[in-house]
């Protein structure tokens, strides 16, 4: 097949799987390049706009820590500091992580006010990974807007990083629940920043690598991506009081829906326009990760030429995507993801029935339906 027949096939596969901007209502703003300055723009995020229509209860919980941002992280001097921390936080973000714990906290009788201070402390967490994971993969764009090593160079951006991970900290320290939880609780939580960062490792080392075996990337995307937002749950669970059983299923759950979260994503960053994803589309084949979707086309003989390319033309990448379109990989990475959110949302059994139980089973469908 020809470059040209791929490009054409390819192009006819964006129409067929691709979302406009329409289709995304307030959420857009957020990728369609109208918010320019973080100083300025607060924005919604793109959660609300998928699910506050299936599920009336989650766009309390997502406002709550959007609101809650500005109040436990106020721009002070040095400002430029602050505005560097701020910068991803203000651009929206899809807020998951904290609206989890602030469900699972509801799901065990927890009381969400209590709480709300570990919630915004897990988002600030999320963004410190963020920032460091930009610089590493020397990201151009996140959230529609430049990276925060491109506006304050990479010494800000490392600072701004470690500030946040350091004032998440401080934070989590305001929510009201027993001191032996609230240890338990930071325990957690810098046992699993320390599982963030050896996935983060072994995510560069895959890069240097062609052997790397499907079960290699799951245990990689657990760590990186997986763990974080199973503490996020499990420690709205402890906050509140819960009992172990309980804490661990929401645990198992979170771990689950993550690891299925983090193989969507990557199918996500192949079939999601650029105005839509606020990234470059097709940016892991050029970095030459090694997605379960690349694994898989290697594993059944497909040549991948963009992959490890930077310099790779648009050409090239689409005709990357058509031959991991026609090799079946995307659809068996999606069908992976499935897989592991409907393990996970099979722990959530042992919660009594409510509207958070309710609302975080939507929310792991969310994870494998969303468009960015």
């Amino acid at each position: 097949m020809s470059l040209r027949e791929g490009t054409d096939k390819m192009k006819n596969f964006e129409k067929s799987i691709s979302i406009g901007s329409d289709d995304l209502g307030e959420a857009s703003l957020i990728s369609g390049g109208k918010c320019r300055s973080s100083r300025r723009v607060y924005t919604k995020s793109p959660l609300i706009a998928y699910m506050s229509e299936r599920i009336s209860t989650l766009q309390e919980r997502v406002k709550l820590v959007d609101d809650s941002i500005p109040r436990f992280l106020p721009i002070t001097p040095p400002d430029e500091l602050y505005y560097a921390m701020r910068h991803l936080l203000d651009a929206g973000g899809k807020r998951l992580r904290p609206a989890a714990m602030l469900l699972a906290t509801e799901a065990v009788g927890g009381t969400v006010e209590n709480i709300l201070p570990a919630a915004v402390a897990l988002e600030l967490i999320h963004n410190f990974t963020l920032i460091h994971d930009d610089i590493m993969d020397d990201a151009d764009i996140r959230r529609g807007l430049p990276t925060v090593h491109k506006n304050w160079g990479v010494s800000g951006a490392i600072i701004a990083g470690d500030a946040l991970y350091s004032k998440a900290i401080e934070i989590l320290l305001y929510a009201k629940s027993e001191p032996s939880y609230i240890i338990e609780s930071i325990d957690l939580l810098s046992k699993t920043c320390m599982d963030v960062c050896e996935g983060q490792w072994m995510d560069i080392n895959f890069q240097s690598r062609k052997d790397v075996t499907e079960e290699e990337y799951i245990c990689m995307v657990e760590r990186k991506t997986a763990l974080l937002f199973a503490a996020a749950l499990k420690i709205g669970a402890i906050l509140s009081g819960a009992n172990k059983d309980i804490s661990q299923a929401l645990w198992n759950f979170g771990r689950l829906a993550g690891i299925g979260f983090q193989i969507y994503d990557d199918v996500i960053d192949l079939i999601t326009p650029e105005e839509i994803l606020g990234k470059a589309r097709g940016g892991d084949i050029m970095e030459g990760k090694s997605t379960l979707i690349v694994i898989h086309a290697l594993s059944k003989g497909v040549a991948i030429e963009a992959l490890g390319k930077s310099n790779a033309t648009p050409n090239e990448v689409l005709a990357a995507l058509t031959a991991l379109q026609e090799s079946g990989s995307i659809d068996y990475a999606m069908n992976k993801a499935m897989s592991f959110v409907e393990k996970g949302k099979s722990a959530l059994r042992v919660l009594h029935d409510s509207e958070a139980k309710k609302t975080l089973i939507g929310l792991a469908d969310y994870m494998i339906e969303r468009k960015y």
